[in-house]
């Protein structure tokens, strides 16, 4: 069974109690919430939150939430906990951002059907997996905001970046993207149950800490991301401008 979790926390330096920021007159944890629902190949969703007003705001509308602790460093470990104390048999769980209200239940199916279609070769099941959206623009490939990716042939990932990547030497950045394809990394994860226990008691290393990015920890560890391709853009909400720009672009619902 694949279990869906979205982290949500209160404080954030950008923007504190984003959650709960509305989002024409509904919380954003709500509008996450209910994309993430519309997903049939989770049979269950729950938020993970580590604070009492976005627990209280779930319960309301009727969402499963769960307190977890408020030392989790990432969402990741956040979700660690909450399969280790959910009922349930879960296989999988699937990493749901809580800042992206206007996620496309689609994209959260494409993370599904990577372990349930799994075509990894035999003994080596699908450990991690993840999504990326081709690049057409050059301010998002020169964005350091903006995660890259380069991945093998066979859909695994091989580096992520907040540089563009691969890089063509000698030629005028002004041309890279015609000469080549670039992926953005759109940050939703999916784990088998047994890995993810594992990956929260890997400690942080150089690679990490270079770039701020803890997939490259899993990385360098032996473990296997593999990234499906997605079409659909993905808003993710993290100052009050970003929050009123989104209100612009997506009617109201």
């Amino acid at each position: 069974m694949i279990l869906g979790i979205i982290p949500a926390r209160y404080s954030s330096t950008r923007f504190p109690g984003k959650p709960l920021a509305l989002i024409h007159n509904k919380p954003m944890i709500q509008r996450v919430y209910e994309q993430a629902i519309k997903c049939e190949s989770l049979q269950q969703v729950i938020v993970a939150t580590d604070d009492e007003r976005i627990e209280s705001v779930v319960k309301d509308f009727g969402g499963k939430v769960m307190m977890t602790s408020s030392q989790h460093q990432s969402g990741t470990a956040r979700c660690a906990e909450v399969i280790q104390n959910i009922d349930g048999d879960f296989d999988v769980v699937i990493n749901i951002q809580g800042d992206e209200p206007f996620i496309v239940p689609g994209q959260i199916e494409l993370l599904c059907a990577c372990f349930k279609n799994d075509l990894s070769p035999p003994g080596q099941a699908c450990q991690i997996a993840s999504l990326r959206k081709r690049i057409s623009r050059s301010d998002e490939l020169f964005d350091s905001n903006v995660v890259k990716v380069v991945t093998s042939e066979s859909g695994e990932a091989l580096y992520f970046s907040r540089s563009a990547i691969p890089h063509h030497l000698g030629v005028s950045e002004n041309y890279w993207l015609s000469l080549g394809v670039y992926y953005k990394h759109i940050g939703i994860y999916g784990y088998r149950k047994d890995v993810l226990e594992k990956l929260v008691l890997l400690p942080v290393n150089d690679l990490e800490k270079s770039e701020s990015l803890e997939q490259l920890r899993w990385l360098a560890n032996g473990y296997r991301i593999q990234i499906a391709i997605t079409d659909d853009e993905t808003i993710s909400i993290d100052t009050p401008e970003d929050l009123h720009r989104a209100e612009k672009f997506f009617p109201e619902k």
